[in-house]
């Protein structure tokens, strides 16, 4: 089973999505979004970049 993204509304009204692990733990969350629909949108964009992004290693 692969992971999931999940679709959430915040106390605040704002819409954000998660994305989870196949054992069920939050790897990615978005920042906040004012439609659900903005949300569906950010997660087709992580899907698309995602698979060729490149590791850059800033911690040195």
């Amino acid at each position: 089973m692969p992971g999931k993204f999940e679709i959430t509304k915040d106390k605040r009204g704002e819409y954000r999505f998660r994305l989870k692990s196949t054992n069920g733990q939050v790897v990615a969350v978005s920042e906040g979004y004012t439609t659900k629909a903005s949300a569906a949108k950010g997660i087709e964009s992580v899907k698309k970049l995602a698979a060729d992004a490149a590791v850059v290693d800033l911690s040195e």
